[in-house]
Order: structure tokens, then C-alpha cells, then sequence
């Protein structure tokens, strides 16, 4: 723990420096009596760290785990409140639309209205066209 300590005050002084070097030096590692503590400069993420079989193998510290799974609950918690309020709205959204369409009834009753009202004003056409023939004089055939 005491390395987790003399590893702070390492950190802080890494201020200065390219973007390259900066990006280098973004995991700091420390030796402990078992193992490693590794440190992301970035986001202050700490793991432990243990050589195994040739590997070194972390893992978070115990309080960033709990504070990781903390978050992983209260991020599951909030997408299953949206996608409850996605449900809601799709159904609230369909039930709106369902309930201003008319019946099929209620349709037909519509079209049958319509084909008298265009039926009734072709008719109105055809005896406007025939009045318009019957005032204008029949022209001569243009013999040239």
C-alpha cells in the first residue's frame, strides 16, 4: 500500500512532455510484495496485478470494482426505464393513430360519397360540353 502512496506524488509530476511521450507513459507500474499495482495516468483506474504462468494478469482494485459495478447497475437501471418509456410512447403513439382512423364502415360510407360527388360533376361536365357545342355554329370544312 505504502508503493500505492510514493506512486501519487510520481504521477503528479507528469505534467509537461509531447502527446507521444504522454500516451507512453499512460500506465505506471509499481512492485509489491505480491505483485504489481498499475495505475492509468488518464483516468486513475488502479489495478493489482499478479505474474502468472509467465503473464501478468490484473485486476481492478477492490473499490473500483465496486464502484464499476455500482455504475454497471445504475446504467442497466436506466435503460430498462427507457426502453419502459419506449414501450409507453410506441403504444400511447399507436392507440392515438389507431383511434383517428376511421372504421372500415366509416371508410366505405367516405367513397361512396365521393364517386356520387365525381360522378354528379362529370355529368355537370358532359352537359356543359353539350350546351358549348350547341351555341357555336358548325365550321366550315378549310378547302384550300
Amino acid at each position: 500500500m505504502r508503493a500505492v502512496l510514493m506512486l501519487v506524488p510520481l504521477l503528479a509530476g507528469l505534467g509537461g512532455g509531447s502527446a507521444f511521450a504522454a500516451e507512453a507513459q499512460r500506465y505506471q507500474m509499481e512492485k509489491t510484495d505480491k505483485g504489481y499495482v498499475r495505475m492509468d495516468t488518464q483516468t486513475g483506474e488502479m489495478s493489482i496485478c499478479e505474474e502468472r504462468d509467465n503473464q501478468l494478469v490484473c485486476k481492478l482494485a477492490a473499490d473500483e470494482r465496486s464502484a464499476l459495478q455500482d455504475e454497471i447497475g445504475r446504467l442497466q437501471g436506466e435503460v430498462k426505464a427507457i426502453e419502459e418509456r419506449v414501450v409507453k410512447l410506441e403504444n400511447s403513439l399507436t392507440q392515438k393513430l389507431e383511434s383517428t382512423l376511421p372504421t372500415e364502415e366509416e371508410f366505405e360510407k367516405t367513397m361512396g360519397y365521393m364517386e356520387r360527388f365525381f360522378r354528379s360533376f362529370m355529368g355537370m361536365v358532359k352537359d356543359m360540353e353539350k350546351e358549348d357545342k350547341a351555341q357555336q355554329p358548325e365550321l366550315a370544312p378549310n378547302k384550300t
